[in-house]
């Protein structure tokens, strides 16, 4: 696994991996046990998310009740980009960590455990919210119809506990390789170029790296200096 230290803004960073999507087996016997069932029911979620967001509907949704499958069925596919390097760190032992080769290597992985550390924090406090949240949306199994309320509070809690393990695997158990790289130090230089002069080279730099998606996520991410 390779994780990237992006530069995005005057002394900001983030995060940045792409790993290949997985196949989901979904069509096995839903496990027993009601967390098991529920990572399960996580997975079947996923790869319809996946399937949606790269081949997309071919009509619109009829209906309310279909029009909010939708909607959440892209939140979906966000929450995966947005959580991917978490969930995939909960299963590595070993991983390439590539930094700005114009700072310190200390500096570098420093800002890597921070960024784990905040998200270890900020996963264990929304596991305990919507923990709470599926406890109290469990009052809607008396209505008529699917609990709508209790899928979004269970997607959320196998999410922040999937990222809950990764983070915390990423801070104790993986064992880091750190590399300076050059491309990302130019990629710094673009933070203060328009978006539309930039586009290119940043596409360029991103080909280098071997990052299909790394234009898109800096063009989205970056924030000039003024």
């Amino acid at each position: 696994m390779e994780v990237f230290l992006v530069p995005v803004g005057p002394q900001r960073y983030e995060l940045y991996c792409e790993v290949p999507e997985e196949p989901h087996d979904t069509h096995g016997e839903a496990p027993r046990g009601f967390f098991s069932r529920m990572k399960h029911r996580f997975s079947e979620m996923l790869a319809e998310a996946e399937r949606e967001r790269r081949h997309g509907r071919e009509r619109a949704p009829d209906g309310w009740l279909g029009r909010a499958r939708a909607r959440m069925m892209r939140w979906v596919a966000e929450s995966i980009a947005e959580q991917r390097l978490l969930w995939t760190l909960r299963r590595e032992d070993a991983a390439a960590f590539f930094y700005p080769d114009d700072i310190e290597e200390g500096a570098a992985v420093a800002v890597l455990r921070k960024q784990l550390g905040r998200d270890f924090d900020k996963h264990q406090r929304w596991l305990i919210i919507d923990s709470l949240g599926f406890i109290a949306s469990g009052a809607l199994m008396l209505v008529p119809g699917p609990n709508v309320l209790a899928y979004y509070f269970a997607f959320r809690l196998v999410g922040h506990y999937f990222s809950l393990r990764g983070a915390k695997r990423g801070l104790n158990g993986v064992v880091w390789t750190h590399s300076g790289s050059r491309p990302l130090t130019e990629l710094r230089r673009m933070i203060d170029v328009e978006p539309e002069q930039r586009e290119q080279r940043v596409h360029d730099i991103a080909a280098t790296l071997g990052l299909e998606h790394l234009a898109t996520f800096f063009q989205r991410s970056a924030v000039p200096s003024a």
